[in-house]
């Protein structure tokens, strides 16, 4: 399974890369501005320097939402690295815009899935990813693990290349169940990843063994 941050800050990008099990990073709008990066120059000149960090599948977000905007937008984004992945709305022009965008060789994740219906819409359109959004389901009582499941049986179904990105996630316990599922990537903030880390009998066994050491060698 893949890990991706889900972020624009390049201080935590760089400490998930260092880690050294990064495969990439998802940004939003949202996350830009968290970050205080407004206007064009700077949203691009931000893209590239996640780009110089990572070694592939960074996703760009297109803004506009009509099918021409999308594809020049779009395009503008793929011509700035070839790492990056340009991240298309799940609505009809968008669907239009993924077929356009495979057919051109330019990798898509198809953002804001909700459903398997709107999965397997992507798939045939050929996008590369397909973002199902777990903890947002979650928030209005849906099980959003079960979309997950429900869209592994479809693809393996019918061997679509789409990768299943699970996106929203809010915990290592997330991350966990989508490894399960067979899940193709995650994307989750930091604290979720390096939550993985943490477990109290290794702290606790640490401890010993250098309390131990301590003792073996007269300190």
């Amino acid at each position: 399974m893949k890990f991706f941050i889900d972020t624009a800050n390049l201080d935590q990008i760089k400490e998930a890369y260092d880690l050294g099990i990064l495969d990439g990073v998802t940004t939003n709008p949202s996350l830009m501005a968290k970050e205080g990066i407004t206007g064009e120059a700077n949203i691009i000149a931000h893209y590239k320097a996640i780009c110089d960090i990572v070694d592939d599948n960074v996703s760009a977000e297109v803004i506009a939402t009509t099918f021409n905007e999308m594809i020049a937008e779009g395009e503008m984004l793929a011509a700035l690295n070839p790492k990056i992945v340009v991240k298309v709305p799940m609505i009809k022009d968008g669907i239009k815009a993924i077929r356009y965008f495979s057919s051109k060789g330019i990798r898509t994740n198809c953002t804001l899935i909700f459903s398997a219906g709107q999965a397997i819409l992507a798939a045939k359109a050929g996008a590369s990813y397909i973002s199902p959004f777990l903890g947002r389901l979650d928030d209005i009582s849906t099980d959003g693990l079960k979309l997950i499941e429900e869209i592994r049986l479809i693809f393996d179904n019918y061997a679509y290349p789409t990768e299943i990105l699970a996106a929203s996630i809010r915990g290592p316990l997330h991350i966990i169940a989508c490894a399960k599922l067979g899940a193709d990537v995650i994307t989750a903030p930091l604290p979720a990843i390096t939550a993985l880390l943490k477990h109290p009998l290794t702290d606790s066994g640490l401890a010993t063994f250098l309390a131990d050491h301590a003792r073996a060698s007269g300190l």
